[in-house]
């Protein structure tokens, strides 16, 4: 096997409550973000931020109850960090997987402390977010990069990162086949009808208009994903997950919905585009939230893609990202 020192992947994602008692203090944690809610002072922030976690914390919790009282993201990305791990090492290269959320536990803190007390010497950071956005992926290498600058950990460890991996062919290879599984289940003599509701989480749009490469990703990873699929089903890109006054992406995954009903469409198959793991955006929003209202609206048969969680082909594309990084 590869060696050249110890190795390591850090996958990073936002995580999400792992119980009731959780929502309240994640929901601070993300709106403490300075890449999230973009005022300077930091101490106007933190104060924005607990006022909008305790507005907000009967509501969440409500929703994670729906799914069982908290999020599987946790466990769904430890498993891909193991899932990951063992790729790897199929693949002749042995490398350490760590987990760090920006928002929740374990901590990017949590697990650069585990890096360094395990000899890492070659370091990879791999968001698990597609696309870039300052919001997620941006957010989750600033903060890295306070730590780096607090405890100096390029001096001891060779660091690089992956900015965007939309275009990893097994990524989108992997997408292509869940989406061929959902139009599954469908008859066939109507799955070439079915249309193809993307829904990707919504950004302010005042970011998209400062730089923010986001929006472009996400329409080029849909045109990507169509292209490999090859079925030529209708297809619309929408957004989904707002909070607060603010202009966000559009159009509206809830807004497109009634568009399609009033088409008269009647078959839909949701496809999340920007989520990689099952959490709270898929669970309750896709499943529940949007699946009682494609009813009402009258399209008969309304199905959701799986997110690509433990998906052996989005667990190699993974791999192969991490060894095109490192030159495996």
């Amino acid at each position: 096997m590869h060696s050249e020192g110890e190795r390591g992947v850090l996958l990073l994602n936002l995580g999400g409550p792992e119980t009731l008692e959780d929502v309240r203090p994640f929901l601070y944690n993300l709106f403490s973000d300075p890449d999230i809610i973009r005022i300077g002072n930091d101490a106007l922030r933190k104060m924005l931020a607990w006022t909008i976690a305790t507005a907000r914390q009967r509501k969440s919790r409500a929703l994670y109850r729906r799914i069982g009282g908290g999020s599987p993201l946790r466990r769904i990305t430890e498993g891909q960090a193991a899932a990951l791990e063992s790729a790897l090492a199929a693949r002749g290269t042995a490398a350490r997987v760590y987990v760090g959320m920006r928002c929740w536990k374990p901590s990017i803190d949590e697990a650069v402390d585990r890096i360094r007390r395990d000899g890492v010497r070659r370091l990879l950071l791999l968001p698990l977010f597609p696309q870039y956005s300052e919001t997620t992926t941006g957010s989750c290498f600033r903060h890295f990069r306070e730590l780096d600058a607090r405890y100096g950990l390029g001096e001891d460890m060779e660091i690089s990162s992956v900015k965007e991996w939309f275009g990893e062919p097994l990524y989108l290879g992997a997408m292509a086949e869940l989406i061929r599984a959902g139009l599954g289940r469908f008859p066939a003599v109507a799955r070439d009808g079915v249309h193809l509701l993307y829904s990707a989480h919504s950004l302010p749009a005042r970011y998209v208009r400062e730089g923010d490469p986001y929006l472009d990703q996400t329409r080029e990873c849909v045109d990507l994903v169509n292209r490999r699929l090859g079925t030529g089903n209708p297809s619309t890109l929408a957004f989904q997950s707002k909070v607060g006054p603010v202009e966000w992406l559009g159009p509206d995954t809830r807004d497109v919905l009634g568009d399609l009903a009033r088409q008269g469409v009647r078959r839909v198959l949701a496809v999340p585009v920007s989520f990689v793991s099952d959490h709270i955006e898929t669970l309750e929003e896709i499943d529940i939230e949007y699946r009682e209202l494609a009813a009402g609206l009258g399209i008969a048969e309304f199905h959701r893609a799986d997110a690509p969680n433990l998906h052996p082909r989005f667990i190699e594309a993974l791999a192969a990202v991490v060894l095109r990084e490192w030159g495996g």
